[in-house]
């Protein structure tokens, strides 16, 4: 069988890079290769339409197996497995222990509790939180506003005064004094006290040699739009910050190390999110290993990996499923060690019974139908995602350096740097969605016409979220949704039509066939993004016709859609035929725009407009405010 396969390759002779650029180029008859099929990412480097073996010579880490150091191929040996978590929002402490036993019974293996509110949680409040849940089996986490600290010490009474092994618990607090920093503006208790309060729960959890207190919410840097190099190369410095801070104050970098859980958000990049926890794990071993731990097993990055917030949308919101299923595969593929899938309501409302089953559902079948979990690091040897692993690590390494230059993580925050470096990515994002390079599907894209806003909903939900204390001594990061500034949009249409007529967009439809149906199309998605009613047509005959017919209809708005060149005459016709009744847009940008402005037309959209910002006109001229 061998010898046949021999000779089938031998048929195929080899075929060099040169020659497959060669033959693409003589492909695209002229076009420049680099500006057609070379992508440009936000994380500082270009991905190539295509990589061979030859361009993975330059990499030294592909001979290392899995759970071998520097730990790119994962933790694991064996399998991919990971912990299920669903996160329960605590309200009241028996009703969240009634929800937790429930979804254990569904196939949840871990449990995040989520203090939204300031609870200060006693040994006794955590006997009732945990009642009838076996440590043993299941993953344990808290996240807490505030009382962190309490609720990472009375867990760790609760546990060693309890029936179970405390070699056998897992378990996590996301005591994060660092990463609040830039959340709140300040530290409430200094460096000095927070160092010193997150060295006494190392201390106190030391018979809990699996329970980890000191948490890297890289989750933020996400949420505030700072691309998969950015969240990387932030979440590496804010880790090293720790280990050199906890390290200096008397403790050993084994004791830190094991003690610290990295929260990533997932993007839906999907090569590129499997690629940075890849290259995630590679760059902490290497930093942690510079501070002379024991052993290798020091060295590994333990991730959280939950599906991002920051292209999450409040309209066609069931989008958000496929949103969060590709990410979800994206975090097992690039072996995080446990996965939160945000259920699609959660940016807007607390997730429901529906929404939490489906949330939990799609990991549940990544795992027992697709096997996710079942072959360790699916993606080695994977051309492509070799190079984004390299490309990443290179980038984040460049970026983290630069930190440490400034004197590493909390200088770099108190100088401004980390901050003004997102909002520089966010700003950056935030023209590609306006423009629609970064398509938010049924939100700057594709929307559903029929949909309107039935809920009422909490203004904030359009806003940006700012967590800035009274005496915030530096620039905070405000995390936010790249759909907010269209979904304001929309919703401000919704509330204007609740109060009288929905704005009508109509397509006057005449000329060449092929132009006005593409047109009126591209017209149509256009205008029902800001929640407008449109209607296409057929065609018309004549400009007289089209425009009684816009005016029976009562459009507010009439959107010409024919060819560039009868754009020279249809165009004018139209205007005067409207007789200033209404708004008049042109669909394209013909070559005869500026020939047409000087009759006195003055809207025209087309592939490079800025939507967003053409869009707040229209209702301003529609006096939707």
């Amino acid at each position: 069988m061998a010898e046949k396969y021999n000779k089938l390759f031998e048929e195929f002779p080899p075929v060099s890079s040169e020659d497959w650029k060669a033959k693409i180029t003589a492909d695209l008859k002229g076009a420049d290769f680099d500006r057609k099929l070379v992508w440009r990412t936000n994380e500082g480097f270009s991905v190539q339409p295509y990589y061979r073996q030859e361009d993975l010579t330059s990499l030294n880490y592909l001979d290392t197996l899995p759970g071998e150091f520097p730990f790119v191929r994962g933790n694991k040996t064996n399998d991919n497995d990971w912990y299920v978590r669903q996160n329960i929002i605590v309200k009241d402490l028996a009703e969240a222990n009634k929800k937790a036993l429930d979804v254990l019974m569904k196939g949840v293996t871990s449990l995040g509790f989520v203090f939204n509110e300031c609870i200060n949680v006693t040994k006794d409040d955590m006997a009732v939180l945990l009642e009838g849940i076996c440590l043993e089996s299941v993953e344990v986490n808290f996240v807490a506003k505030c009382y962190t600290n309490k609720i990472a010490e009375s867990f760790a009474d609760y546990v060693l005064a309890g029936k179970w092994d405390p070699k056998n618990v897992v378990a996590s607090v996301a005591c994060d004094p660092f990463g609040n920093y830039l959340l709140y503006g300040r530290m409430k208790n200094g460096f000095e006290g927070s160092v010193e309060q997150v060295k006494h729960l190392i201390e106190k959890s030391a018979n809990l040699p699996k329970y980890r207190v000191v948490a890297v919410n890289a989750k933020s840097y996400g949420a505030a739009g700072a691309s998969a190099v950015q969240e990387l190369a932030f979440a590496l410095a804010q880790g090293a910050e720790y280990l050199s801070a906890l390290t200096e104050a008397g403790l050993e970098v084994n004791a830190v190390s094991k003690n610290m859980k990295f929260n990533f958000s997932v993007s839906a990049n999907y090569f590129m999110e499997i690629a940075k926890l890849r290259a995630g794990r590679m760059l902490w071993a290497q930093i942690v290993k510079a501070y002379g731990p024991k052993c290798d097993g020091c060295c590994k990055m333990n991730v959280y990996a939950e599906t991002g917030t920051w292209n999450k949308t409040v309209y066609d919101p069931y989008v958000n499923m496929l949103r969060t299923q590709t990410e979800a595969m994206s975090a097992a593929l690039g072996g995080a060690d446990s996965i939160a899938v945000l259920p699609f309501n959660a940016i807007y409302e607390d997730p429901t019974t529906f929404s939490d089953r489906i949330a939990r559902n799609q990991q549940l079948l990544l795992k027992e139908e697709s096997h996710f979990d079942k072959i360790v690091d699916p993606g080695a040897g994977s051309y492509y995602i070799e190079e984004l692993t390299a490309s990443i690590a290179e980038e984040a390494w460049k970026l983290f350096l630069t930190i440490q230059d400034k004197g590493g993580f909390l200088a770099a925050a108190k100088e401004g740097f980390i901050q003004a470096e997102i909002k520089a990515m966010a700003k950056k994002r935030d023209i590609n969605v306006a423009t629609r390079r970064e398509n938010i599907l049924g939100t700057n894209q594709f929307p559903n016409f029929t949909e309107k806003m039935e809920k009422e909903l909490d203004e904030a939900v359009f806003d940006a979220t700012d967590l800035t204390a009274e005496d915030a001594e530096i620039e905070t990061l405000k995390p936010y949704r790249g759909a907010m500034a269209f979904e304001k949009l929309r919703a401000a249409t919704d509330k204007f039509a609740k109060a009288g007529k929905r704005p009508l967009a109509f397509m006057l439809t005449i000329g060449n066939l092929t132009f006005r149906k593409a047109r009126a199309q591209f017209a149509c998605n256009f205008f029902a993004v800001a929640g407008y009613e449109v209607k296409d047509n057929n065609g018309f005959a004549t400009v007289e016709e089209g425009v009684a017919a816009a005016k029976a209809a009562g459009a507010e708005i009439v959107v010409i859609c024919s060819s560039d060149d009868e754009y020279v005459d249809l165009a004018p016709a139209v205007l005067d035929a409207m007789k200033g009744e209404g708004i008049f847009v042109v669909a394209g940008a013909p070559a005869c725009m500026d020939d047409l402005k000087a009759k006195g037309i003055e809207n025209f959209i087309h592939v490079k407009s800025n939507v967003l910002e053409d869009l707040k006109a229209y209702n301003a001229k529609l006096g939707i405010a």
